[in-house]
């Protein structure tokens, strides 16, 4: 039976497996051109970045590889908290009324 410690690292660990995935599909549907259109790395960058990043997360909620879901999360966040506010104004086709 786990202890309350492993189980609480098991939450910590689905929740950043979650977010992971979050921003994984929210990259994948963010336009190309969004990307070099406010001066960040390329799409193709980013989904590649976060499709490991949420496959090395999926691995730490099932198995024992537990120490890379933290540089999987520092990509997630510097996705989350960066990329995706600069590219989400350009990239969802917006007009001044919203979306079109």
């Amino acid at each position: 039976m786990l202890g309350i410690l492993d189980m609480l690292w098991w939450l910590i660990y689905v929740a950043i497996f979650v977010t992971s995935l979050f921003a994984l599909v929210d990259a994948s549907r963010t336009p190309a051109q969004a990307f070099p259109a406010m001066d960040k790395q390329t799409k193709k960058l980013w989904v590649g970045l976060l499709a490991v990043g949420t496959f090395v997360a999926f691995s730490a909620v099932f198995s024992s590889i537990r120490f890379f879901v933290f540089i999987a999360l520092i990509a997630t966040l510097i996705y989350l908290l960066d990329v995706r506010p600069a590219v989400r104004s350009i990239g969802r086709n917006e007009g001044p009324r919203g979306r079109w």
